[in-house]
């Protein structure tokens, strides 16, 4: 199995099964002489941990990391950085039946039939918890970006929960809260939307043709389970508008901060879809699922984000030299 690896310039391979001993990250092309802010990592990867809140799996894990190399004194050393997160709250016996009777709605199947054996326990390496390696990588990326371009933020949002639309705002509203809590009772599941704003992003990132920002960022996003669409800007609603309306003032909300594939300096906007949880019913009601992957997967697609950006910025570096 291959395509364990993201990135160009900066690069981090993910490792690491649902209930095996633990999942991680080896990261590679990160600069030496950045300072590594831990409080910022253990900040990222607890607000994507499940456990926390009444709405979300009730998988307790602590998510207790362990950086292994490539950071001494504080600060990076230019060499490969390993990252480690133990697995400590597995319940392999739940999942039994899935070995032979796979999910509805899962990549049991499709695993299965690809490689001819597979980790089914909590879904192995298709497992929702793969996502804390994403986390990790991008922490490290923003780090970087916040020495090189300090300005930068990337706030994500839910904007829509089912076909419940939510005005942008950093916590879910109670009314939110409570449809969630009760489908998680009732063994129901949602889609939903997520939108990510970049502001302030340095100016002149993306590598026309095939690694446009855009592109990546497409990538990037869906390559996450349970997406189904992605948009930049005035998306999918773009297209009934006249040209004298999408390019008046070459407005930075139509465009999504990017043209040609590069970054403008204006504020980058694009949207992620998800798909209801493939968990529903009494699976749901006996095991341990997000009624709505949205809530957990805004710090994933922040943390992403991040680690589009600064493997961007680092290409950028060699693009011209004066």
């Amino acid at each position: 199995m291959s395509a364990n690896i993201f990135g160009e310039r900066l690069k981090f391979i993910s490792y690491g099964e649902s209930h095996g001993p633990t999942y991680g990250i080896v990261l590679e092309g990160f600069p030496a002489n950045i300072t590594i802010n831990e409080k910022l990592l253990k900040a990222n990867l607890d607000k994507r941990r499940p456990g926390t809140t009444t709405y979300v799996s009730a998988r307790s894990e602590p998510d207790q990391y362990e950086i292994l190399s490539g950071v001494f004194e504080n600060k990076s050393l230019g060499t490969p950085i390993a990252v480690t997160v133990r697995n400590q709250n597995q319940r392999s016996d739940d999942y039994k039946k899935i070995k032979s009777e796979p999910r509805i709605g899962h990549a049991d199947d499709t695993w299965k039939n690809k490689f001819g054996h597979a980790d089914y326990r909590g879904g192995g390496r298709s497992s929702g918890r793969e996502t804390l390696n994403r986390v990790i990588a991008g922490s490290f990326a923003q780090m970087l970006m916040n020495k090189v371009s300090p300005k930068t933020k990337v706030e994500v949002f839910a904007t829509q929960i089912g076909s419940k639309k939510i005005k942008p705002a950093k916590n879910l509203p109670a009314d939110i809260i409570k449809f969630l809590e009760v489908a998680k009772q009732n063994g129901e599941s949602y889609g939903g939307i997520a939108e990510c704003v970049i502001k302030a992003p340095p100016k002149n990132l993306g590598q026309p043709v095939f690694h446009k920002l855009k592109a990546d960022l497409a990538l990037a996003t869906m390559s996450l389970g349970a997406t189904t669409g992605f948009e930049l800007g005035g998306g999918f609603e773009s297209v009934g508008l006249r040209g004298t309306e999408f390019h008046k003032k070459m407005l930075s909300k139509n465009y999504g901060g990017i043209r040609g594939g590069i970054t403008t300096g204006e504020d980058i906007i694009f949207r992620v879809a998800f798909k209801p949880t493939s968990s529903i019913k009494d699976t749901a009601k006996k095991g341990r699922h997000d009624p709505c992957i949205v809530p957990r997967a805004m710090p994933v697609i922040e943390s992403i984000a991040w680690f589009v950006l600064a493997d961007h910025y680092l290409w950028s570096q060699t693009d011209v030299i004066n």
